[in-house]
């Protein structure tokens, strides 16, 4: 054991992790470091070498001697773009409508489901107004949020003032859009001035930013309701906070799957009427999928990430979770878009039809996952592909590309959070987070500072072949079904950029939620969200949700 402890402590010192200077370790000590990067120079070598790392950690320390500001991003940034990409042109306006014939149902358990379109034409026929609909979900987190403890921080006070903000400006038939009035969740990743944005983390728990995400700042716009702040995992990892362990609502004995828990909780336990949520590598759709909701993930570079705590700023992504695919588009179109700061977004088109056949579009399936599968689960998923097929699509099989280095990738994640959260762990702050174990995300934090930049650099190229290797693959369709497990597709995806819609697809023998995963061409959300709304409009997975007691 203290071979093992004198060895670390040596390793933190070439790495900068330490307040000890250069002169406190020796040429045999960098000989013995060498085994961590699966490196081994000769003696010759290091002898050379030692002064220039020496000189390198008088680098560390002079760079850490300035204060970096959360929402500074690197110099360099990332584009999912391959070389040659066409931007889609934009299609005809939007032929989308809000429902103006919807009948207030006669029990408000009934209304808390209803989706963000039925809502919307409750309000604007003055069968109920949105200080009503507003404090009807927070009796709701009131209610039954003790078993889910999906709820961090109420805005109650902030949520009731915009309330009776949005009936005034209806009732003066002043419309904001299908949003207004229409109460939500944000992920505690965002910052909202005058409440604690915690990111889920027990050394983050009375954090108070000064600043507002442009998500949550567009949404205000749009007259939507902001009534909380949501569990994140804690650092975006897990359904564990510092709280406790985010709850399904469809089985209280299961955590809902991370990292955006909150959000997909309280939107399948109508505590909400739909959240936003964000996604590094499956956090939209992997909750939604256990909590039986819609998740849309975005393309890379469609949504505004500022103001959002950055777990991998090439590849977070910010997103709707709702109850049905539409309302997932309303959001959408709400919250997209450049805002002048997130550098990475572009603009792009949106804008989903009902007038064109789905008999036109170009689909394909991933054959081989959909074979794999035996279970009950496997046989939603074959179900809700032969639905899409009696919609008129016609899926081509086709393979996900095969010949990368898998096991890297994970060290482009890894290595932009060690940089985001570099003072966490030099502060010994980190020991302070209620996970410490093998998988947890103090001990991906601290394992990041022993990745080499050159890694680092390497994986990213070798992201770039993957890249085109998925723009060839894709370029030929307009969509590609998958199931939601059972392949690499929402590894690959989330390095390339790939927008993703989780499809709630029924329940399996125990009673869990199963989904499948739409996949489009970069900005080919529209699409997704086509499809997705005829497959709701045939089928009744969407309406199902969870019986919640107080007894449980």
């Amino acid at each position: 054991m203290r071979k093992t402890t004198t060895f670390l402590f040596l390793l933190a010192l070439l790495t900068g992790c330490s307040s000890y200077r250069h002169a406190e370790f020796t040429k045999k000590d960098v000989r013995r470091a060498q085994k961590v990067i699966g490196l081994s120079f000769d003696k010759e070598a290091v002898n050379t070498m030692y002064r220039y790392l020496g000189r390198n950690n008088d680098g560390y320390d002079s760079l850490r001697a300035f204060s970096t500001d959360y929402r500074t991003e690197p110099a360099l940034y990332f584009d999912p773009r391959p070389g040659g990409f066409q931007m889609p042109t934009s299609a005809k306006a939007s032929l989308w409508t809000i429902p103006r014939d919807v009948q207030r149902p006669e029990s408000n358990e009934e209304l808390a489901f209803m989706s963000v379109a039925e809502l919307a034409g409750l309000l604007r026929s003055g069968q109920i107004t949105s200080v009503e609909l507003t404090q009807l979900y927070l009796d709701r987190i009131e209610q039954y949020d003790d078993q889910l403890m999906s709820v961090i921080t109420l805005t109650k006070d902030r949520a009731l003032e915009r309330a009776r903000q949005a009936d005034r400006e209806l009732a003066q038939g002043q419309d904001r859009g299908p949003l207004h009035g229409i109460p939500y969740g944000v992920k505690d990743l965002a910052a909202v001035a005058g409440y604690p944005t915690t990111w889920g983390a027990e050394p983050y728990r009375d954090q108070v930013l000064d600043y507002t995400a442009t998500v949550v700042e567009r949404l205000d716009e749009a007259g939507a309701i902001l009534i909380a702040k949501l569990v994140s995992g804690s650092l975006a990892r897990g359904d564990v906070w510092f709280g406790g362990k985010t709850r399904n609502p469809w089985d209280t004995e299961q955590g809902a799957s991370g990292s955006s828990a909150g959000s997909a909780s309280a939107t399948a336990a109508g505590l909400v009427g739909f959240s936003i949520g964000t996604e590094t590598l499956g956090s939209i759709t992997s909750p939604s999928t256990r909590c039986g909701v819609t998740g849309l993930r975005p393309t890379y570079g469609r949504v505004p990430r500022t103001g959002f705590m950055s777990l991998s700023w090439t590849m977070d992504k910010v997103g709707p979770i709702c109850r049905t695919a539409f309302d997932c588009g309303l959001v959408l179109a709400a919250i997209q878009g450049p805002d002048g700061a997130d550098r990475t977004v572009v603009e792009a088109p949106f804008t989903p039809r009902t007038d064109r056949s789905l008999s036109d579009l170009r689909v394909a399936f991933l054959a081989e996952a959909f074979e794999q599968d035996s279970s009950d689960i496997g046989s939603n998923d074959d179900a809700a592909l032969q639905a899409l097929r009696d919609l008129g699509l016609n899926p081509e099989a086709i393979a996900l590309p095969e010949d990368f280095p898998w096991r890297t990738f994970d060290i482009i994640l890894r290595s932009e959070a060690g940089a985001f959260f570099d003072e966490l762990v030099r502060s010994g702050e980190i020991d302070d987070m209620v996970e410490q174990d093998y998988g947890s995300r103090a001990n991906s934090l601290r394992q990041s500072r022993f990745i080499p930049a050159v890694e680092y650099l390497q994986a990213n190229r070798q992201r770039q072949r993957l890249i085109e290797s998925m723009h060839q693959l894709m370029k030929g369709y307009d969509l590609v079904i998958s199931p939601s497990r059972g392949s690499r597709q929402l590894y690959i995806t989330n390095l390339t950029g790939h927008p993703a819609l989780s499809l709630p697809t029924g329940l399996d023998e125990d009673g869990h939620p199963t989904s499948l995963t739409l996949l489009g061409p970069l900005y080919g959300e529209a699409t997704l969200v086509e499809v997705a709304r005829a497959f709701q409009e045939k089928t009744e997975h969407d309406e199902a949700h969870p019986n919640l007691s107080t007894d449980k």
